[in-house]
């Protein structure tokens, strides 16, 4: 049995959409790092998203938004642990190890994509 939704006002609704949308750019920067070569913006940046993330994580609960604030945590934390389990590859060979951080990269642009394209359609994500 799925929560009853919770209706936002207008202005909470707006307000986090819009921080939504800035979290899935910044997440989407830093994916787009992950996967073309030389673009480099830095961690930085996702740390940035996933404070955001988790600040405003409350102020969705119970509404369509909140899959969406959850979505974009475990995705992150799926990415880490994927690519700290795969930095070894780093240690016995180069080209391995770039290349699991390439799929693991491909792979996190991917959910964003689609988390943000839900964002915009103004529906849940589903994990």
């Amino acid at each position: 049995m799925s929560e009853p939704q919770v209706v936002l006002s207008a202005e909470q609704e707006g307000s986090l959409y819009t921080v939504g949308t800035i979290s899935y750019i910044l997440h989407a920067i830093v994916a787009a790092g992950a996967v073309v070569p030389g673009f480099e913006p830095g961690v930085l940046l996702l740390v940035v998203a996933v404070i955001i993330d988790m600040v405003k994580k409350d102020d969705a609960r119970g509404s369509w938004q909140a899959s969406h604030f959850n979505y974009r945590l475990r995705s992150v934390l799926y990415a880490g642990v994927a690519m700290l389990l795969t930095a070894p590859l780093f240690l016995l060979l180069y080209v391995p190890g770039k290349i699991a951080w390439f799929l693991i990269g491909l792979w996190l642009l991917y959910r964003i994509v689609k988390g943000w394209s839900a964002l915009s359609a103004r529906r849940a994500i589903e994990a």
